[in-house]
């Protein structure tokens, strides 16, 4: 059973309840932000809110909520319109982990992505390091497509990226049983 957690569109607000996690080494261990400064966190608040006002719109920002806490984001990008393709992410702040957040969160951004802007593939991707994020996009039901080498470059190094993705079709059989 996922946690009960509810997707809204970010706020400048919500700045101080993602920099909680957004500055801390361990959440942004494999990313290629962080650990973020305050006003890094406010430039990224900043520029998800104007997203909601492009049109087209491209780039969808979530807060991610439970019971009124702000305790992660959900992202969903639009690769190509023509070609229907999307792209998730996701991030949980640190004192949330293992409770399943993350695959709420994904599957949330995954019926969006099919169900409200009718795409025909969505991916993923994430450091093959990071055991737990690749469990998550699993468990969402995305199959793992291989690996990227050296990818972007983080703190310690080049980083491959593992690709995972969901088509719409393999999306209608997995909601069905949900």
């Amino acid at each position: 059973m996922l946690p009960n957690i509810s997707l809204r569109p970010i706020t400048f607000a919500d700045w101080s309840a993602v920099h909680e996690w957004a500055s801390t080494e361990e959440a942004c261990r494999y990313q290629l932000w962080g650990p973020n400064t305050p006003a890094e966190t406010q430039a990224f608040a900043h520029d998800a809110v104007g997203a909601w006002s492009q049109d087209p719109q491209d780039r969808y920002v979530w807060g991610v909520e439970e019971s009124g806490v702000v305790l992660g984001l959900g992202e969903l990008k639009i690769r190509s319109r023509r070609w229907q393709h999307g792209e998730i992410a996701y991030a949980v702040h640190v004192d949330h982990w293992g409770r399943g957040i993350g695959t709420a969160i994904a599957t949330e951004l995954l019926s969006f992505a099919f169900a409200s802007l009718e795409l025909h593939r969505v991916s993923a991707t994430c450091d093959p390091r990071n055991e737990a994020s690749a469990s998550v996009l699993q468990r969402a039901g995305m199959t793992h497509e291989g690996r990227l080498r050296h990818t972007i470059r983080i703190r310690d190094g080049w980083r491959d990226s593992d690709m995972y993705s969901i088509l719409a079709d393999e999306w209608v059989v997995i909601a069905s049983v949900r």
